[in-house]
């Protein structure tokens, strides 16, 4: 009874995760905001946004960069006060940016709301959610588990979108950001109760007193230790070309699809939705069997591809809508596994008692690699009014990532033994009840 409490409890910690992600995914919805922006920015008068059209996506970018610095905050957080009190952080972090742009148009504040505050309060909630996770369960399903965590992330834009939708046709963009900020900032908040690492001395897995366990030489590095280390930097420049290309199309989806789709572009927003949680899926999945270094291989070159076969199908006239939606999905697909493999590394390479500091030092690729290539993208795309250049610069950084991800196949850490002993029953749900105070 006590035994199979202890395992509902992981599963409880697994769904709370999946949920939390489930409202944080808010911001890959955002192309469906910038083009509410860019209608009032056309349509003018009193009320209206007053931007640089070149300026448009960076509350987009910044939410990104605060969302990577946040991460590196957060593990701290976690190390101190658990993740429950992160989570609910982010939570409210969330609510307080949505809310604030509710009542302005102003640049300024957007970039400071949209894009600090719940850029930041994403990313506290978001890295409160997986180290839980993967602390209940055995190395063996580490990227399963990180895998359907994330992938609530992606998922989000499938009830986000049409409910946005509505909601900027019924109330306008304001409104709806008042609604989307209060909704949020409960749902995280009440989620966050359910999130709790396992008692001290937990064994994930059958293991047997007094039985040895594998762990892998080098785990449990410090966060400054990871600077020593050349793998650390591979991972960073790999998670920063693999996320900056990504992060690229998926803010501009929308208005790559409009050409051939209209008023039902905001659809495309849906469906790369669930490729994008289905990257994290497959990856977490195939790199259990085959390898992190292989399946991130694969991915990049894959996407490489998919960047190079957009300039003809997004850029020339009269594409198909399907083969729009296809493309753009297969490409948000690639770019999710990034959200899968890169947490699974950290585990592997570096263990989990500084997973949340670790990650979070990894995870500012992610942030400036949004950062950067979003920019430069919108940039380009003023100044050549095509996505082609963008398409091209991203190609070609996928290639180089690729060869580098290579050194990262060959890489296996040494195994050292160490001896572990599991909790009696009742020491083990005595220590469950302390953890989750």
């Amino acid at each position: 009874m006590q035994s199979q409490k202890i395992k509902n409890r992981g599963l409880q910690v697994l769904l709370a995760g999946l949920g939390i992600n489930l409202a944080l995914g808010i911001l890959y919805t955002w192309s469906i905001f910038k083009g509410a922006i860019v209608d009032s920015i056309a349509a003018g008068g009193p009320n209206a946004f007053n931007w640089d059209a070149a300026s448009v996506n960076d509350p987009y970018a910044v939410a990104c960069l605060a969302f990577a610095a946040a991460m590196i905050m957060a593990g701290k957080c976690q190390d101190k006060f658990g993740p429950r009190v992160t989570c609910i952080i982010g939570g409210l972090l969330v609510g307080a940016g949505f809310v604030w742009i509710s009542q302005t148009t102003d640049y300024w504040a957007w970039v400071l709301g949209f894009g600090v505050l719940a850029g930041a309060g994403i990313g506290f909630g978001y890295s409160a959610a997986t180290p839980p996770a993967l602390k209940w369960f055995p190395p063996a399903k580490t990227g399963l588990v990180a895998g359907i965590v994330v992938s609530g992330f992606g998922l989000a834009s499938v009830y986000i979108a049409p409910l946005a939708k509505y909601l900027l046709a019924e109330y306008g963009l304001q409104q709806a950001m008042m609604f989307f900020g209060i909704a949020f900032a409960i749902a995280v908040s009440s989620l966050a109760l359910f999130i709790v690492n396992p008692p001290q001395g937990f064994v994930a897995g059958k293991a047997q007193p007094g039985a040895a366990k594998v762990v892998a030489a080098g785990n449990d590095l410090s966060p400054l230790q990871l600077f020593k280390s050349s793998r650390f930097y591979t991972l960073w420049l790999c998670y920063f070309i693999g996320a900056g290309a990504g992060l690229m199309v998926i803010g501009s989806a929308k208005g790559l699809a409009k050409a051939s789709m209209g008023e039902m572009a905001f659809l495309v927003v849906v469906i790369m939705s669930v490729g994008n949680a289905g990257g994290r899926l497959v990856a977490g999945v195939v790199s259990d069997k085959i390898g992190r270094g292989t399946t991130l291989c694969l991915m990049l070159v894959f996407q490489a591809l998919l960047m190079f076969a957009a300039i003809p199908v997004l850029g020339g006239d009269g594409s198909h809508p399907v083969l729009v939606a296809l493309l753009v999905t297969a490409m948000v697909f690639n770019y999710g596994t990034n959200l899968s493999l890169f947490p699974s590394f950290a585990k592997d390479s570096w263990g989990m008692k500084n997973f949340g500091m670790n990650y979070g030092i990894l995870f500012s690729a992610w942030g400036v690699g949004a950062f950067v290539l979003v920019r430069v993208s919108e940039m380009l795309k003023v100044k050549t009014g095509s996505m082609d250049s963008s398409f091209i610069a991203a190609g070609v950084l996928l290639l180089v990532g690729a060869m580098m991800a290579t050194s990262l196949r060959t890489q296996k850490a040494p195994a050292r033994v160490v001896e572990t002993q599991e909790l009696p029953l009742e020491d083990e749900e005595l220590a469950l009840q302390e953890a989750g105070k």
